[in-house]
């Protein structure tokens, strides 16, 4: 734990220092910052219960199975405007960037996590904007796409996640949403996409492979009961 007096790293040279550059397992087409055991993470992310967990860290399987199918479909944000909810590392918003998007907006609320999108959109070629901000009480943003990768880990936060997806959809905007079906993820609210094998960081499975999917919402009433379908696997 920090000692009374320390200084806060600076989180882009803190990162460059300490998480090697590796390419994301199942998306080589992606390099990021990517914590190991020896990174001394807690020395940025901090140890106080108010400090947000170091998430943006590590590929989580929603975020990668949503670059990975964006990467096999650009023609899904070929010219349009994307905004990565929750982007974590900017896994997404590069696959995006990549894939073709005219604009990618990458939004998290940890700070450390913005500093990691901008050094990982760097080593990557594309151009992002990172901002650090909590907007899911807000009115829906100006984009076309909106993309959701692993945000369904917390029962509250999944309530207040899928109140504003819903908002996002009425005013117009697609949603797309990758998850490897963790806990509080709404499945009756979603229409199962394409699935995909891709790591996980999260949920306790230590990189281990699993079968995620990319959904996008129903449309239907609230309550009411649609099993996802598979459209298609990889």
């Amino acid at each position: 734990m920090k000692r009374p007096g320390m200084s806060q790293p600076d989180p882009a040279a803190f990162i460059k220092a300490n998480l090697p550059i590796s390419p994301v397992p199942s998306i080589p087409e992606i390099r990021l910052h990517t914590a190991r055991p020896a990174s001394g993470l807690w020395r940025l992310a901090g140890r106080r219960e108010a400090d947000p967990p170091p998430y943006w860290a590590y590929p989580w399987a929603g975020g990668a199975v949503l670059a990975r199918h964006l990467l096999n479909r650009p023609e899904m944000v070929s010219g349009r405007r994307v905004l990565d909810l929750g982007a974590g590392s900017g896994l997404v918003a590069i696959a995006a960037a990549k894939a073709g998007a005219a604009t990618v907006t990458a939004i998290d609320i940890d700070a450390n996590a913005i500093a990691a999108i901008g050094l990982n959109a760097a080593i990557n070629g594309v151009n992002i904007v990172a901002r650090a901000a909590d907007i899911i009480e807000d009115q829906p943003p100006a984009t076309d796409l909106l993309v959701v990768g692993d945000l369904f880990y917390d029962p509250s936060l999944a309530l207040r996640v899928m109140a504003f997806l819903r908002r996002c959809q009425a005013s117009g905007i697609e949603v797309l949403i990758g998850d490897p079906e963790r806990a509080y993820l709404p499945q009756g609210e979603l229409n199962r996409i394409a699935t995909h094998a891709v790591a996980d960081f999260g949920g306790g499975t230590g990189g281990g492979a699993v079968q995620a999917g990319v959904f996008a919402l129903s449309g239907k009433a609230e309550g009411e009961i649609m099993p996802g379908s598979r459209a298609a696997t990889a």
